[in-house]
């Protein structure tokens, strides 16, 4: 046990091992009784000082001076780094005109220092590491079934898709059973006028017969040939049996239908306490400056979306009939008419690459696919906004009622609305309600982020459609006039990016919701839509000027 701080111990003398101590010897930290503090002193050494046990350990121990071997140090030199110094060192020519301290100060404010670290390490970082040791715990535990439940679902989406693919070829056996009906019903319906006609002639040859016998003079002339009616030969009849033409299976487009796994993503989430006077920091970096890449010219006098299409291409549109695609060089690369003439609400690449976009005219999104406009989704009562492609390959689109007094986000599968987004918990509506353009985008947490221009916020809800975070701007004296947001995107780090169209600036949000800081350099002049590329470079709308500017930041 520990002898200065066990309630428990009897404390003896560290000489005779036997008698109650009473004594110590703050110099050499030895337990006297009595009886051996003349025995302990009895070496001749100078330096022992004996004070009563319970003052122990109240002696400062001052190192030996290397100048002055019979001297301690009770001081520092400021002057050279600190050194030690005794009382005959600053008395010196070397150490002339320096400013001393006393070493009893310091080791007072050192002390006070281990104490303080002492009482943070014991009441803050050490819990704090015990609280991420057993997060780690937790999560290793829960590892397998967390990735059986994938491999689960994997199953059911394989059982589904054997019972859709069962539907088909059942589907296809039924088409080819009628077909058989049919083409049999035909060959007999020929086969019975064929058999007629055999009739006929079969009654014709008797007849032939007994004229040839006969001597009598009206049945012979009365006689008529039928071998011209005879001869009218029925066309013969083939029909072809019908064919199936099996698709090329094509492994790669099986596997981006059949659904995609997102990569595991390591975010640390560190303790407040650990993160004092330390900048905020995430495993890609903020610039300190951001960097203007590439300006795109696009020929757009009010420009309103970009996307990207792959590595090196991206869609833009304007409030003009067409949606125009650029290489990163800036040179155009095809030029897409929208249906109906008039232009695109919003624009998005899905996971094919196929392009996306929403026509307000007729109520329509429409995928271009091998430059044919197909209908994706057509809606009654409700005109479609801003689109976003998630991860899983669903379709998120915000829209507005005919009447212009609501607003929701709508999940789509294809062609089916599988979720609606526009109630929070205590049924208030989570957007404005008006047909102000409400731009959207998802991140990698899977929560669904909506620039709500008229409401002058940023709606944030999690993939459930519950409310996570409402963000109305952060004050900045050169950025004066009301936070309207209009373009939004999302980073590989799960970061929020929206235009602030009216301040010439973009607002950077962490995933929580709070901001972290702006872009407002790189010469913005009313930015609009925004996208990220899959290097994180941000590619930025100037709605008047045209331009889509490529920003590192």
């Amino acid at each position: 046990m520990d002898p200065f701080n066990s309630a428990q111990d009897v404390h003896r003398c560290d000489l005779c091992d036997t008698t109650i101590v009473h004594s110590y010897c703050d110099f050499c930290h030895v337990n006297l009784c009595t009886s051996c503090i003349g025995k302990h002193i009895s070496d001749g050494y100078d330096k022992h000082k004996i004070v009563p046990f319970q003052e122990r350990r109240s002696t400062l121990i001052y190192p030996k001076c290397g100048t002055h071997p019979h001297k301690t140090c009770e001081l520092q030199c400021k002057n050279c780094n600190d050194i030690f110094v005794c009382s005959s060192c600053t008395a010196s020519e070397q150490h002339m005109g320096h400013i001393f301290v006393d070493v009893s100060t310091v080791y007072k404010a050192k002390k006070d220092n281990i104490e303080k670290d002492t009482e943070e390490i014991v009441k803050t970082i050490s819990p704090t590491y015990e609280e991420i040791a057993s997060d780690l715990e937790s999560q290793l535990a829960n590892l397998d079934g967390g990735y059986e439940k994938i491999t689960t679902a994997m199953s059911k989406q394989g059982e589904q898709w054997h019972r859709e693919i069962d539907i088909v070829v059942n589907k296809m056996k039924t088409e080819i059973s009628e077909i058989k009906v049919k083409h049999r019903d035909l060959l007999q319906k020929h086969l019975d006028e064929i058999k007629q006609i055999q009739a006929i002639i079969k009654q014709t040859l008797l007849t032939i017969e007994e004229l040839k016998k006969s001597t009598e003079v009206f049945p012979t002339i009365e006689y008529s040939s039928k071998i011209r009616e005879f001869s009218k030969f029925s066309s013969k009849i083939e029909v072809s049996l019908p064919t199936f033409i099996p698709k090329p299976t094509d492994h790669e487009k099986l596997y981006s239908l059949f659904g995609h796994i997102t990569p595991f993503i390591s975010t640390a989430t560190k303790n407040k306490v650990l993160l004092l006077n330390k900048p905020n920091t995430s495993s890609r970096e903020q610039l300190d400056e951001p960097e203007l890449l590439v300006t795109i010219h696009t020929g757009y006098d009010e420009l309103r979306n970009v996307t990207c299409q792959n590595e090196d291409r991206i869609w833009a549109s304007g409030r003009i009939n067409n949606i125009k695609c650029f290489n990163f060089k800036g040179s155009l690369l095809q030029t897409i008419q929208t249906k109906s003439d008039n232009f695109p609400k919003d624009i998005t690449v899905d996971y094919d690459e196929y392009l996306l976009y929403s026509d307000w005219s007729t109520k329509t999104v429409y995928k271009v696919k091998n430059g044919k406009k197909e209908k994706l989704i057509r809606l009654q009562g409700w005109v479609p906004c801003n689109l976003c492609v998630t991860s899983n390959g669903d379709l998120l689109v915000t829209m507005f009622s005919d009447d212009k007094t609501q607003s929701k986000v709508v999940r789509y599968l294809g062609s089916t609305a599988k979720q609606t987004i526009q109630f929070d918990n205590e049924g208030k509506p989570l957007y404005s309600g008006n047909q102000r353009i409400k731009y959207i985008s998802e991140n990698r947490n899977h929560d669904i982020c909506v620039a709500d221009w008229e409401a002058g916020a940023v709606v944030v809800v999690n993939q459930d459609g519950k409310l996570r975070s409402r963000y109305t701007g952060h004050p900045l004296v050169t950025k004066n006039k009301p936070f309207k947001p209009r373009g939004i995107t999302t980073d590989s780090q799960s970061r929020v990016l929206t235009a602030d169209c009216d301040n010439h600036c973009i607002h950077i949000l962490d995933q929580n919701g709070q901001f972290l800081r702006y872009i407002y350099n790189c010469d913005l002049e009313y930015p609009t839509g925004l996208c990220v590329g899959n290097n994180d470079n941000l590619f930025v709308c100037e709605f008047y000027k045209g331009n889509v500017k490529k920003i590192k930041y």
